[in-house]
């Protein structure tokens, strides 16, 4: 229920400043008595997409640490903890990136990396992971993580959804605002568009919106490829990711709340079109057959 609340509450958020921030702009005016404003539409368009995605992005760190209760190990207490912090440290040296937060939360097998920026990431693996993996395959996980850093998978990610959700605007409208006029063609009293086009728009934006998610979705899961490749390069070899996956293949991990679950080392979807992560087995075959 947490979970939930904090997702509407922050979502709720994101959209009041970027309908305050359009509507400062003067970009919310783009349709006109003969018709749309494209250039001021598109202007709408891309900072209702990419403000959204970056200010997800902006607050992802926080948003994961909340959700999920992570607990960002300051002073190793234990000597896991210090273990932990160490390979993470170890990793990010090899990667060459600056010392990521380390975080631990309650929950069953996953781990994930988040952040605006490799100057500023997060990384934290749950529990569960920790308790039914060995050291070497917790490492693996970690490397697989430090690797998504590295890459700058979170920015990359935030500029593919910036760009579909652009697209996604800017397509609804000119799709609604069509319709509405072919249905209001025979009004001779009407001044514009009214109901049909926002009841249109928003149906629109919805069948946009599906294929949207399966462009982000694709290059999502080609990015768990790289991280995988990357975790092999910098422990030296692929076997210790494969057992990793191997591992994650035999148990079921737990689920993280939307706004991070592109970000965990393991992920699912109802339709593999809608997977935020390709399947372990095509993940470990793609493993073995690397040099």
């Amino acid at each position: 229920m947490k979970r939930i609340a904090l997702f509407l509450a922050t979502n709720l958020a994101i959209m009041l400043v970027l309908s305050l921030s359009v509507r400062l702009l003067g970009v919310d005016q783009y349709l006109t008595t003969k018709g749309i404003n494209y250039g001021m539409l598109l202007v709408f368009a891309a900072v209702m997409g990419f403000g959204g995605a970056f200010i997800s992005l902006l607050l992802s760190k926080t948003i994961a640490k909340w959700s999920t209760g992570a607990e960002v190990i300051a002073q190793p207490r234990t000597a896991d903890e210090a273990w932990l912090v160490e390979t993470v440290r170890q990793l990010s040296e090899k990667a060459g990136l600056p010392m990521p937060e380390v975080a631990i939360y309650e929950g069953e097998p996953n781990a994930f990396a988040t952040g605006a920026s490799k100057s500023s990431s997060l990384v934290a693996v749950s529990t569960g992971l920790l308790q039914t993996m060995s050291r070497r395959q917790v490492e693996a996980v970690l490397a697989h993580e430090v690797a998504h850093i590295a890459n700058g998978d979170m920015v990359t990610l935030t500029l593919i959804q910036g760009v579909v959700n652009t697209f996604v605007v800017f397509l609804a409208r000119i799709a609604a605002y069509a319709v509405d006029s072919f249905f209001r063609k025979d009004d001779e009293e009407s001044t514009g568009p009214g109901i049909g086009y926002m009841v249109a728009s928003i149906v629109f934006e919805i069948l946009f919106g599906v294929v949207a998610s399966m462009i982000v979705m694709y290059f999502s899961r080609q990015r768990e490829f790289r991280a995988d490749a990357g975790a092999a390069k910098l422990l030296g070899s692929k076997q210790p990711m494969i057992e990793a996956l191997q591992v994650l293949g035999g148990m079921q991990a737990g689920d993280l709340p939307k706004n991070i679950a592109v970000a965990g080392i393991s992920g699912s979807g109802m339709l593999k079109l809608f997977s935020s992560h390709p399947p372990l087995e095509q993940r470990i075959a793609t493993l073995q057959q690397s040099r």
